[in-house]
């Protein structure tokens, strides 16, 4: 299974700070391949994976931004009903736990991109999805 990285990006939650942060990228050339936003009353943490993250990192750091990298899986599963129950139940029998998921759906046809964030990264790595 492929290791990945994540980039963590913790913000204040108010209006444009997504837009800030796209805005960031979008100037450094990189893509956003996945992300997620998680949120509190004062503070927003947008987890992401891009086309480039040493240089996404440098660019949103060089905004002012809280960067934190995390390794994580990045797979590729088939667009359809129960590939992710399959992936999970082959984790959860090699005992890794599944800490949180998230991705970028695909058109019907084509492979969706799963980051997921595990218990023990080396571990899963040695799963077959």
């Amino acid at each position: 299974m492929a290791r990945g990285t994540q980039l963590s990006v913790t913000m204040e939650n108010k209006p444009g700070q997504l837009a800030k942060l796209g805005g960031v990228l979008a100037r450094a050339k990189v893509n956003i391949d996945a992300v997620s936003v998680l949120d509190s009353s004062e503070v927003g943490v947008v987890r992401l994976v891009t086309s480039a993250n040493a240089k996404a990192r440098a660019a949103l750091k060089k905004a002012g931004m809280n960067v934190v990298q995390q390794p994580v899986l990045v797979v590729k599963l088939p667009n359809e009903p129960g590939a992710l129950g399959a992936a999970a139940r082959k984790l959860a029998a090699a005992k890794v736990n599944i800490e949180y998921v998230y991705g970028s759906a695909a058109g019907a046809g084509k492979p969706s991109k799963i980051v997921i964030g595990v218990s023990d990264i080396a571990r899963a790595a040695r799963v077959k999805l």
